[in-house]
């Protein structure tokens, strides 16, 4: 029976329909009020081009009855993000956008970064649209609430870490802190999350006035101190309404298959943020096509819904069924509004603004598919490479000897991918077995996690090195590349295209052949591998740097008295750097694991001298 065919055969019920491939990979998912008049209006009719390459290519469809259209739209959104078809709208998510995570399911919970949803009754915060953003905000969260980082699931109870005498954690490790204390700052710490800023203001002036009222004046000026830095805080965002609403504003970027979804962040009337993240697969979908796909993915991850939500254009057939689901989500109605005129417009159109710039931003990233385009040409790849390592060592007459890889993508430095590695032993002096072990040492390990992964003993999330380089480029000449290849080969891979660049020529060196590759000196190509080179080259500079300074740190530990290997290792652990040292009280000395305040007054002593 062909799928036309069976298409006939489905029921005349809402659920969802899978379209699969050959090696029954899903294609497509959808979803219908009516699953036999759905399906079959694939095979009737004139269809874009985007509908007869996934029907051409369909081997089979298989469908799902749900009760009722809303379910419909749930199970299509998780099945969405379980298969990621090619035919569908999607999120662009190698490894998926970050989130904050807080684990309110413990008696004394703590915030962390998490690429990972478990229902396991924690609350999640995000996506954020880059793991700087997400690293932005955590640190803000450690400065403004004392929660504590530690791993720990069974506190021992004894000596509070670092954390708790500077003030960053209220030390439940000492037993002594009670739970709804604790959990009052976790409130907090959602209310900020939330962007409910207005009502932890109002929370906190509450508490500190009645510390005041009971004369306990040191937890008052806490709080005061606390209070002023939310505050501080606050006063950096612009107020873009004067209604003090809750909303989300949303504006798409297209160029060709490719898009970027841009989402406004207002909370009380101030702008929290921007999030800007990449769509694929919006070729002949029209925006509001597109904008629906966007939302269901969105907020079915996303830890807070807004009760308003402002469009570019309206969903079509599709807005009300989207409002309803929004509203079950939310637990409260939901508005989903595409304003003409007055400041919801303005709102709009600043989104709009910052699309257009996407555009621009997608514009030149086509530019750099086409340099990679034209370096699979130049350097004889099958095809244009997507992941490509550069390697670089540095050092100074052979002391503190230091490799660096780093790693671009789609044309692009992926920073969460960059490596260090520390040279050993005798090698340290001789560039070529510098570049021989580091380039050894990575493509181990990425054989090594391979194995793990296949075995089922580790997961692709877990892994550090398994992704394997479409392209590797290493900073030198011949002998920086015969001794990279070498290590790749021992290694056990072969077949990964390597190529060497030299600084002064710039030339461009393959494996096995004498003269460089004739790769002109105006080429797209050049210009990348350039790029890709000087960032190695950078990246390993500014980490012997810190290496040569966490050295001159251990040798001035070593010159003061009181002061062995167990705690010049501690010291170094707590403060990497000779300022950050040089600026610590004796407490915080004091508080360093393996150090007494005797041997923290003789540090604080040597630098700054007795009192």
């Amino acid at each position: 029976m062909n799928l036309a065919e069976k298409a006939k055969h489905f029921p005349d019920k809402p659920g969802v329909y899978l379209f699969r491939g050959a090696r029954g990979e899903v294609l497509y998912v959808g979803k219908a009020v009516s699953l036999r008049s759905r399906v079959r209006s694939y095979f009737t009719g004139a269809q874009d081009g985007k509908t007869q390459a996934l029907v051409g290519r369909a081997a089979d469809v298989e469908f799902i009855v749900t009760g009722s259209e809303v379910e419909a739209l749930i199970l299509e959104s998780n099945l969405i993000k379980e298969h990621r078809p090619r035919y569908n709208v999607l999120l662009k998510d190698d490894k998926s956008y970050p989130y904050l995570k807080v684990t309110v399911q413990e008696e004394y919970p703590r915030v962390f970064i998490t690429r990972t949803q478990p229902r396991d009754g924690a609350r999640y915060f995000g996506p954020y649209p880059s793991a700087g953003a997400v690293h932005k905000t955590l640190r803000l969260l450690k400065k403004l609430f004392p929660l504590r980082t530690c791993r720990q699931v069974r506190f021992a109870n004894g000596r509070p870490c670092l954390n708790f005498h500077i003030g960053r954690c209220l030390g439940p490790c000492r037993g002594t802190v009670d739970p709804e204390e604790y959990g009052a700052l976790v409130r907090e710490v959602l209310l900020f999350l939330e962007g409910r800023h207005a009502d932890l203001v109002r929370d906190l002036t509450r508490k500190m006035e009645a510390a005041a009222g009971n004369l306990e004046f040191e937890r008052a000026a806490e709080l005061r101190d606390q209070l002023r830095a939310i505050e501080q805080v606050l006063a950096k965002q612009n107020i873009v309404s004067a209604r003090r609403e809750d909303q989300d504003v949303v504006a798409l970027a297209r160029d060709g298959n490719r898009g970027r979804a841009i989402v406004l962040e207002i909370r009380e009337g101030k702008l929290l943020g921007q999030h800007s993240l990449a769509l694929g697969g919006v070729a002949d979908r029209t925006d509001a096509e597109v904008l629906v796909a966007f939302l269901k993915q969105y907020y079915r991850e996303a830890g807070f819904i807004p009760p308003e939500v402002l469009l570019p254009t309206p969903l079509g057939a599709e807005q009300d069924l989207i409002t309803e689901w929004l509203g079950l989500r939310r637990g409260a109605r939901v508005r989903l509004h595409v304003p003409r005129r007055g400041h919801r417009r303005e709102l709009v159109r600043m989104a709009e603004k910052n699309a257009a710039l996407a555009r621009e931003q997608m514009r030149f990233e086509r530019s750099a598919d086409a340099a990679l385009a034209e370096l699979a040409a130049l350097l004889g790849l099958e095809e244009p490479p997507v992941r490509l390592e550069a390697f670089d060592i540095s050092n100074i007459q052979g002391a503190q000897t230091v490799g660096a890889m780093v790693v671009f993508e789609q044309g692009r430095p992926a920073r969460d991918e960059y490596r260090r590695f520390r040279v050993r032993g005798s090698t340290a002096a001789d560039d070529y077995a510098a570049m021989r072990e580091v380039v050894g040492r990575r493509f181990s390990r990425g054989r090594e996690e391979n194995e793990l992964i296949a075995s089922g003993r580790m997961s692709s999330r877990e892994g550090r090195f398994h992704r394997l380089p479409d392209l590797v480029l290493i900073d030198g000449g011949k002998g920086q590349l015969n001794a990279a290849l070498e290590a790749i080969r021992d290694a056990g891979f072969d077949g990964i295209p390597v190529f060497g660049l030299a600084k002064e020529e710039e030339q461009v060196f393959a494996p096995g052949r004498p003269d460089p590759l004739p790769v002109p000196r105006d080429s797209q190509a050049l210009y990348l591998l350039q790029h890709l080179r000087d960032e190695a080259h950078r990246f390993a500079v500014d980490y012997h740097r810190r290496a040569r300074s966490r050295e001159g740190l251990r040798s001035l530990l070593e010159e003061i008295d009181g002061i062995g290997p167990a705690r010049r290792r501690a010291l170094q652990q707590a403060f990497p750097s000779l300022d950050v040292l040089k600026a610590a009280t004796v407490e915080e000395l004091a508080a360093v694991p393996s150090m007494n305040r005797k041997a923290a007054r003789a540090v604080y002593d040597y630098f700054h001298g007795p009192d």
